[in-house]
Protein backbone atom coordinates (compact mmCIF):
# COMPACT_ATOMS: atom_id res chain seq x y z
CA UNK A 1 0.00 0.00 0.00
CA UNK A 2 1.36 3.44 -0.61
CA UNK A 3 1.58 6.07 1.42
CA UNK A 4 -1.76 7.86 -0.64
CA UNK A 5 -3.57 5.17 -0.21
CA UNK A 6 -2.68 4.55 3.48
CA UNK A 7 -3.69 8.46 4.27
CA UNK A 8 -6.91 8.06 2.06
CA UNK A 9 -8.04 4.79 3.79
CA UNK A 10 -7.28 6.07 7.20
CA UNK A 11 -5.19 3.01 8.64
CA UNK A 12 -4.98 3.34 12.31
CA UNK A 13 -1.29 5.03 13.74
CA UNK A 14 -0.11 1.37 15.16
CA UNK A 15 0.15 0.21 11.79
CA UNK A 16 3.05 2.31 10.89
CA UNK A 17 4.27 6.21 10.70
CA UNK A 18 1.28 8.68 10.27
CA UNK A 19 0.97 10.05 7.07
CA UNK A 20 0.74 13.73 6.47
CA UNK A 21 -0.19 15.56 3.25
CA UNK A 22 1.38 18.28 2.07
CA UNK A 23 0.40 21.15 -0.67
CA UNK A 24 3.21 23.14 -2.36
CA UNK A 25 3.25 26.09 -4.75
CA UNK A 26 5.83 26.09 -7.11
CA UNK A 27 6.72 28.57 -9.83
CA UNK A 28 8.48 28.31 -12.79
CA UNK A 29 9.72 29.47 -15.95
CA UNK A 30 9.09 26.73 -19.00
CA UNK A 31 11.26 28.09 -21.58
CA UNK A 32 13.77 25.21 -20.71
CA UNK A 33 11.41 22.46 -19.73
CA UNK A 34 9.44 19.76 -21.37
CA UNK A 35 6.07 20.65 -19.70
CA UNK A 36 5.33 19.72 -16.72
CA UNK A 37 4.50 15.89 -16.67
CA UNK A 38 7.35 13.34 -15.92
CA UNK A 39 8.91 11.84 -18.71
CA UNK A 40 11.67 9.66 -19.39
CA UNK A 41 13.70 12.58 -20.77
CA UNK A 42 13.93 13.93 -17.12
CA UNK A 43 13.33 17.42 -18.89
CA UNK A 44 10.03 18.27 -17.26
CA UNK A 45 9.74 20.62 -14.24
CA UNK A 46 7.85 17.64 -12.48
CA UNK A 47 11.08 15.23 -12.69
CA UNK A 48 13.02 18.66 -11.08
CA UNK A 49 10.98 18.87 -8.29
CA UNK A 50 10.23 15.27 -6.87
CA UNK A 51 14.22 14.73 -7.48
CA UNK A 52 14.47 17.98 -4.92
CA UNK A 53 12.19 16.52 -2.65
CA UNK A 54 13.50 13.25 -2.49
CA UNK A 55 17.10 14.76 -1.94
CA UNK A 56 15.18 16.47 0.88
CA UNK A 57 13.42 14.22 2.43
CA UNK A 58 15.65 11.08 2.25
CA UNK A 59 13.50 8.67 0.37
CA UNK A 60 10.94 9.09 -2.80
CA UNK A 61 8.77 10.90 -3.33
CA UNK A 62 5.47 11.43 -5.83
CA UNK A 63 3.49 14.57 -6.53
CA UNK A 64 -0.12 15.13 -8.01
CA UNK A 65 -0.47 18.32 -9.87
CA UNK A 66 -3.78 21.22 -10.00
CA UNK A 67 -3.17 21.08 -13.71
CA UNK A 68 -0.21 20.33 -16.43
CA UNK A 69 1.34 22.83 -18.81
CA UNK A 70 3.12 22.26 -22.30
CA UNK A 71 6.44 22.77 -23.45
CA UNK A 72 7.49 26.50 -22.55
CA UNK A 73 4.45 27.31 -20.26
CA UNK A 74 5.27 28.98 -17.10
CA UNK A 75 3.46 28.92 -13.86
CA UNK A 76 2.59 31.20 -11.29
CA UNK A 77 1.16 28.95 -8.81
CA UNK A 78 1.02 25.39 -9.64
CA UNK A 79 -0.36 23.47 -6.89
CA UNK A 80 0.76 20.14 -5.63
CA UNK A 81 0.51 17.58 -3.08
CA UNK A 82 2.84 14.79 -1.57
CA UNK A 83 1.91 12.26 1.17
CA UNK A 84 5.28 11.49 3.49
CA UNK A 85 6.04 10.37 7.34
CA UNK A 86 8.39 13.25 8.02
CA UNK A 87 7.47 16.45 10.07
CA UNK A 88 8.90 19.42 8.88
CA UNK A 89 7.81 22.76 9.39
CA UNK A 90 6.17 24.16 6.32
CA UNK A 91 9.18 26.82 6.14
CA UNK A 92 11.50 24.08 5.68
CA UNK A 93 9.71 22.35 2.99
CA UNK A 94 10.17 25.48 0.92
CA UNK A 95 13.94 26.21 1.43
CA UNK A 96 14.65 22.76 1.92
CA UNK A 97 13.02 21.79 -1.93
CA UNK A 98 14.54 25.26 -2.98
CA UNK A 99 18.03 23.87 -2.34
CA UNK A 100 18.30 21.35 -4.67
CA UNK A 101 15.97 22.94 -7.36
CA UNK A 102 17.45 25.17 -10.72
CA UNK A 103 17.27 28.80 -10.41
CA UNK A 104 14.32 28.80 -12.38
CA UNK A 105 12.01 26.41 -10.42
CA UNK A 106 10.84 27.67 -7.09
CA UNK A 107 8.38 26.60 -4.01
CA UNK A 108 6.99 29.64 -2.94
CA UNK A 109 4.87 27.85 0.12
CA UNK A 110 3.77 25.03 1.48
CA UNK A 111 0.43 24.04 3.97
CA UNK A 112 -0.41 20.89 5.54
CA UNK A 113 -3.46 19.85 4.15
CA UNK A 114 -6.05 17.27 5.25
CA UNK A 115 -5.94 13.63 3.52
CA UNK A 116 -9.37 14.46 1.57
CA UNK A 117 -7.46 17.06 -0.16
CA UNK A 118 -6.40 16.74 -3.46
CA UNK A 119 -4.50 18.89 -5.68
CA UNK A 120 -6.45 18.26 -8.58
CA UNK A 121 -9.95 16.60 -7.98
CA UNK A 122 -10.12 19.44 -5.06
CA UNK A 123 -9.75 22.26 -7.41
CA UNK A 124 -12.91 24.14 -7.54
CA UNK A 125 -11.16 26.31 -10.95
CA UNK A 126 -8.58 27.37 -12.51
CA UNK A 127 -6.80 30.59 -13.79
CA UNK A 128 -4.43 31.33 -16.89
CA UNK A 129 -2.56 34.37 -17.94
CA UNK A 130 -1.56 35.21 -21.58
CA UNK A 131 0.96 38.01 -22.00
CA UNK A 132 0.90 39.16 -25.48
CA UNK A 133 3.57 42.67 -26.70
CA UNK A 134 2.35 44.57 -29.41
CA UNK A 135 5.42 46.01 -31.03
CA UNK A 136 6.96 46.35 -34.63
CA UNK A 137 9.91 45.06 -33.21
CA UNK A 138 10.51 41.55 -31.56
CA UNK A 139 10.64 40.87 -27.63
CA UNK A 140 14.69 40.90 -26.90
CA UNK A 141 14.65 41.35 -22.76
CA UNK A 142 11.28 39.68 -22.10
CA UNK A 143 11.77 37.34 -24.89
CA UNK A 144 10.23 33.53 -23.99
CA UNK A 145 7.93 35.42 -21.44
CA UNK A 146 5.72 36.90 -23.82
CA UNK A 147 3.58 36.13 -26.86
CA UNK A 148 4.27 38.91 -29.58
CA UNK A 149 2.15 40.45 -32.76
CA UNK A 150 3.86 43.63 -34.72
CA UNK A 151 0.20 44.73 -36.08
CA UNK A 152 -2.21 46.76 -33.86
CA UNK A 153 -4.78 45.56 -32.07
CA UNK A 154 -8.38 46.67 -31.29
CA UNK A 155 -8.88 45.63 -28.24
CA UNK A 156 -13.23 46.44 -27.93
CA UNK A 157 -13.38 44.45 -30.93
CA UNK A 158 -11.46 41.05 -28.70
CA UNK A 159 -13.96 41.99 -25.99
CA UNK A 160 -16.71 41.79 -28.12
CA UNK A 161 -15.46 38.03 -29.22
CA UNK A 162 -14.75 37.05 -26.39
CA UNK A 163 -18.06 37.60 -24.95
CA UNK A 164 -19.58 34.85 -26.55
CA UNK A 165 -17.22 32.17 -24.81
CA UNK A 166 -18.72 32.72 -21.47
CA UNK A 167 -20.54 30.40 -19.41
CA UNK A 168 -21.10 26.38 -20.25
CA UNK A 169 -20.07 25.27 -24.12
CA UNK A 170 -18.93 22.67 -26.36
CA UNK A 171 -15.44 23.80 -27.00
CA UNK A 172 -14.10 21.30 -29.54
CA UNK A 173 -13.31 24.10 -32.07
CA UNK A 174 -9.97 25.14 -29.31
CA UNK A 175 -9.13 21.84 -28.10
CA UNK A 176 -5.98 20.02 -29.85
CA UNK A 177 -5.91 16.38 -31.24
CA UNK A 178 -4.05 15.17 -28.26
CA UNK A 179 -6.35 16.45 -25.96
CA UNK A 180 -7.23 13.59 -23.29
CA UNK A 181 -10.32 14.92 -21.40
CA UNK A 182 -13.14 12.81 -21.37
CA UNK A 183 -15.57 15.82 -22.70
CA UNK A 184 -15.18 19.11 -24.66
CA UNK A 185 -17.69 20.85 -22.86
CA UNK A 186 -16.33 23.27 -20.11
CA UNK A 187 -17.43 26.33 -18.21
CA UNK A 188 -15.78 29.46 -18.95
CA UNK A 189 -16.57 31.64 -16.17
CA UNK A 190 -14.43 34.75 -16.80
CA UNK A 191 -12.61 36.61 -19.69
CA UNK A 192 -10.40 39.61 -19.03
CA UNK A 193 -8.47 41.91 -21.85
CA UNK A 194 -6.25 45.09 -20.59
CA UNK A 195 -3.77 46.55 -22.13
CA UNK A 196 -0.62 47.87 -19.95
CA UNK A 197 1.25 50.11 -22.01
CA UNK A 198 2.45 48.54 -25.09
CA UNK A 199 1.57 44.95 -23.16
CA UNK A 200 -1.75 43.25 -23.27
CA UNK A 201 -2.78 41.20 -20.34
CA UNK A 202 -5.72 38.52 -20.91
CA UNK A 203 -6.97 36.34 -17.93
CA UNK A 204 -8.95 33.12 -18.65
CA UNK A 205 -10.69 31.28 -15.57
CA UNK A 206 -12.92 28.06 -16.14
CA UNK A 207 -13.77 25.19 -13.89
CA UNK A 208 -11.09 23.37 -16.67
CA UNK A 209 -9.43 23.70 -19.84
CA UNK A 210 -8.59 21.74 -22.46
CA UNK A 211 -5.13 20.72 -24.05
CA UNK A 212 -3.59 23.94 -25.94
CA UNK A 213 -7.20 25.50 -25.34
CA UNK A 214 -6.21 28.85 -24.31
CA UNK A 215 -3.53 29.13 -26.66
CA UNK A 216 -6.45 28.25 -29.26
CA UNK A 217 -8.40 30.79 -28.02
CA UNK A 218 -5.47 33.53 -28.47
CA UNK A 219 -4.88 32.29 -31.88
CA UNK A 220 -8.86 33.48 -32.93
CA UNK A 221 -8.58 36.22 -30.83
CA UNK A 222 -5.16 37.54 -32.06
CA UNK A 223 -7.36 37.18 -35.69
CA UNK A 224 -9.95 39.39 -34.29
CA UNK A 225 -7.76 41.70 -32.96
CA UNK A 226 -5.73 42.23 -35.70
CA UNK A 227 -9.06 42.82 -37.73
CA UNK A 228 -7.97 39.31 -39.81
CA UNK A 229 -11.54 37.93 -38.89
CA UNK A 230 -14.61 40.05 -37.49
CA UNK A 231 -15.86 39.89 -33.74
CA UNK A 232 -18.99 38.12 -34.68
CA UNK A 233 -16.15 35.24 -36.72
CA UNK A 234 -15.52 33.49 -32.88
CA UNK A 235 -19.31 32.62 -32.34
CA UNK A 236 -19.05 30.67 -35.51
CA UNK A 237 -16.13 29.16 -34.76
CA UNK A 238 -17.69 28.30 -31.10
CA UNK A 239 -20.59 26.52 -33.06
CA UNK A 240 -18.55 24.66 -35.59
CA UNK A 241 -17.27 22.53 -33.10
CA UNK A 242 -14.49 21.85 -35.11
CA UNK A 243 -10.55 22.54 -35.13
CA UNK A 244 -10.34 23.24 -38.41
CA UNK A 245 -12.90 26.50 -38.46
CA UNK A 246 -10.17 27.88 -35.50
CA UNK A 247 -6.85 29.97 -35.88
CA UNK A 248 -3.67 28.29 -35.33
CA UNK A 249 -2.49 27.32 -32.12
CA UNK A 250 -0.87 30.87 -31.25
CA UNK A 251 3.23 30.66 -29.45
CA UNK A 252 3.72 29.42 -25.25
CA UNK A 253 6.21 32.10 -24.43
CA UNK A 254 3.31 34.63 -22.99
CA UNK A 255 1.63 31.72 -21.64
CA UNK A 256 1.42 30.90 -17.45
CA UNK A 257 -0.91 28.63 -15.17
CA UNK A 258 -2.09 31.21 -12.65
CA UNK A 259 -2.82 28.42 -10.26
CA UNK A 260 -6.31 26.40 -9.06
CA UNK A 261 -9.33 27.85 -7.27
CA UNK A 262 -10.12 26.22 -3.83
CA UNK A 263 -12.69 26.24 -1.10
CA UNK A 264 -11.93 29.15 1.25
CA UNK A 265 -11.70 26.91 4.33
CA UNK A 266 -8.58 25.41 2.80
CA UNK A 267 -6.37 29.13 3.67
CA UNK A 268 -4.32 27.87 0.38
CA UNK A 269 -2.77 31.01 -0.97
CA UNK A 270 -3.27 32.58 -4.49
CA UNK A 271 -1.34 34.41 -5.01
CA UNK A 272 2.97 34.60 -5.63
CA UNK A 273 5.10 37.26 -6.12
CA UNK A 274 5.69 36.67 -9.62
CA UNK A 275 1.93 38.21 -10.22
CA UNK A 276 3.28 41.57 -8.82
CA UNK A 277 6.28 41.18 -11.56
CA UNK A 278 3.66 40.62 -14.70
CA UNK A 279 2.80 43.92 -16.52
Amino acid sequence: MSLADTAVAGVPPHAGPAVRRIALGVAYRGDAYHGWQSQPSGRTVQDHLESALSQFAAMPVQTVCAGRTDTGVHGLNQVVHLDTPLHREPFSWVRGTNRYLPPDIAVQWSREVPASFHARNSARGRRYCYMLLESPVRPAIERGGVGWVFRPLDGEAMRRAAACLIGEHDFSSFRSAECQALSPIKRMDRIAIERRGAYWRFEFEAVAFLHHMVRNLMGCLVAVGTGTRPAGWMAEVLAARSRDAAAPTFAPDGLYFLGPNYDAELDLPRHTPAMDWLP
